[in-house]
């Protein structure tokens, strides 16, 4: 008997093991066919109709985790550079008919980005090929970028709906002071607004100061371009905007749809199954058996067709991309960890055919520690005699500005948002809720303060140090800056204070050297570095092997970062930052103002 169930249990443990073999062997050819399936294919764009319509946030450099994550990007032409190619590329090619647009779908990291893609639009409306609009849904940005087409249409039962920009946010003393929580407050700079929602109840008057310099030029631009594309008087997106607020309206906007029609906003509404009965018509039908349509072709296909062969060799100029909060530890979407991107710099820095270098900023600061560490690369490449450069993005402050003091140059975008030269300090003590709840503590310590934390409070003695620490950080700000812009402390502090710039400002006030996108900033280095013919290293740190098939078969299988596991891990990620920040001081150059939502 015992050799017989030694038998059975020798079969079941063989079943076991060949039975998980099997299973991993059909994961892997899951995840084989998931890439395979997600190469684009070789499409003939004679007679074509590109379909531009770009799902997902569009940013520098797409960023991906090193190790698995909840969040796995959907894969499409997000990154800025490959959107313009794109674009460039349908308006030089007349093999295409015409241009079908669509960014619904897609969200901006700010308004320098959309305007960017908006002015690509309109060169690729004025090259003389018929370029559509087409959407359910036509918000701000969306808008913006469908204002450009020679035709714009939306759905029946869409919407037409434009916001403004600013908002508000919650200001929770009077709640922790309820809670007889004890809020110290140690930030340099009447404008550093960081943590106002945590010390006051309502907004201070040097905030709301600047964010009126900031939002009501940006808005301005925004409905000027809007307008212009259509021929209309800004005045009209306003009282779009006041009627018809996108907050409000997501489908059904049959008010909203007849008064854009009727002020010329769009040229009309269609379903889906009218526009193509149209498009047939004009471009002709497609020979694909299995659906009645126009002949067609994605995005994906036409730019896979494009890209140039790489050069691998001869002069570069390199360029790092810093997106994202500025973090301790790795890179990944939305952060810009200095354990990767220090390393990124020294790389692009030390490589035997870079001639120059520009760091591209896109980010409202963080972690000064971080931001440090990143400058000192800067430094060190500055060091080896190469023109640095720095090109600011939507948004550059706080941190951003720590990391950018030492270029030999600052170029940004007109609408950059820059300045933020301040450190944003405020914590919690708790020794009045341990207090009323009847908790005491003691113990035995060999220093006054061994073993401080948030369940005592704060003395003199210890108010003074905080003090001195939040000075003295401010104080290195102000220097970098100083040293950077070759000014005097006095005349940067004077400027500081927190203050954040929109870069025509900026510009005057010598915070930046020069108006100009990320092309104008490499062109300028390569120039500075007496180069003629040259290359553009974009120096990147790769997913990983195990990261790209997790992508590609999330992808296949449907995933996206606004899943409910992205969802669920991006509170988490927000708790596990509260905890922490209730659990020790820390002093950060980190611009919120900078955030701005764009609808």
């Amino acid at each position: 008997m015992r050799t017989f169930l030694g038998k059975i249990g020798a079969v079941l443990t063989w079943l076991r093991v060949w039975t998980l073999n099997l299973l991993t062997l059909a994961v892997l050819v899951a995840l084989v066919a998931a890439l395979v399936e997600q190469r684009p294919e070789r499409v003939e764009v004679e007679g074509k109709v590109l379909i531009l319509a770009p799902e997902g946030r569009i940013v520098d450099q797409q960023v991906y985790p090193s190790e698995f994550s909840f969040e796995l990007p959907k894969p499409g032409l997000l990154q800025t550079r490959d959107l313009v190619s794109l674009i460039r590329g349908a308006a030089g090619d007349e093999r295409l008919s015409a241009v079908l647009l669509d960014f619904s779908g897609a969200s901006f990291p700010g308004v320098g980005t959309a305007l960017k893609i908006a002015d690509e639009l309109a060169a690729l409306r004025e090259s003389g090929k018929p370029v559509i609009a087409y959407s359910e849904r036509l918000t701000t940005l969306p808008y913006l970028m469908a204002a450009q087409a020679n035709e714009v249409y939306a759905h029946p039962s869409g919407v037409v709906s434009i916001s403004g920009l600013g908002g508000f946010r919650e200001y929770t003393r009077e709640l922790t002071d309820k809670l007889k929580i004890t809020l110290h407050n140690y930030s340099q700079g009447e404008y550093k607004s960081a943590v106002e929602g945590r010390t006051r109840n309502d907004m201070s008057a040097p905030d709301r100061r600047q964010r009126e310099a900031l939002y009501g030029p940006l808005w301005a631009e925004l409905k000027s371009r809007m307008a212009a594309a259509r021929g209309l008087e800004p005045e009209l997106l306003q009282n779009m905007a006041d009627r018809y607020p996108a907050a409000l309206y997501t489908e059904a906007g049959y008010d909203s749809l007849a008064y854009a029609e009727q002020q010329g906003l769009i040229d009309g509404a269609r379903s889906y199954p009218q526009l193509r009965a149209e498009m047939i018509e004009r471009f002709g039908k497609s020979e694909q058996k299995d659906r009645e349509t126009f002949p067609q072709i994605s995005a994906e296909a036409y730019f896979a067709q494009l890209k140039p062969g790489s050069t691998e060799h001869g002069d570069a100029v390199a360029v790092v991309f810093l997106q994202g909060q500025i973090q301790e530890g790795p890179m990944g979407p939305g952060t810009a960890g200095a354990d990767d991107l220090a390393p990124l710099i020294r790389r692009a820095a030390e490589h035997p055919d870079t001639r120059a270098l520009v760091l591209r900023v896109n980010s409202p600061g963080g972690s000064i520690i971080a931001s440090e560490q990143i400058r000192d690369e800067m430094v060190a490449a500055r060091g080896r005699g190469l023109p640095v450069y720095v090109s600011m993005g939507d948004v550059a402050a706080s941190g951003g500005v720590w990391v950018s003091t030492p270029a030999d140059r600052i170029y940004a975008e007109p609408s950059t948002l820059t300045g933020s030269i301040g450190v944003a300090i405020v914590f919690p003590t708790l020794e009045n809720v341990f207090d009323h709840a009847g908790i005491h503590f003691d113990g035995v310590t060999t220093s006054k303060y061994a073993g401080w934390g948030i369940n005592q409070g704060v003395d003199a003695q210890l108010d003074a140090i905080f003090s001195r620490w939040a000075g003295s950080a401010y104080q290195r700000f102000i220097d970098h800056v100083a040293a950077g812009r070759d000014s005097d402390q006095d005349y940067i502090r004077s400027i500081a204070g927190g203050r954040v710039w929109l870069a025509p400002e900026a510009l005057k006030l010598g915070l930046i050297d020069a108006l100009g996108g990320i092309e104008q900033t490499i062109a300028a280095a390569a120039s500075a570095a007496d180069l003629k013919d040259y290359r553009v290293n974009y120096v990147l740190q790769e997913p990983t092997l195990g990261m790209q098939l997790v992508r590609q078969f999330g992808a296949g299988m449907g995933l996206e970062a606004s899943s409910s596991y992205g969802r669920f891990a991006s509170r988490m990620n927000g708790l596990m930052a509260m905890l922490d920040d209730i659990s020790r001081p820390t002093a950060t150059v980190l611009c919120t103002l900078c955030l701005v939502d764009m609808p």
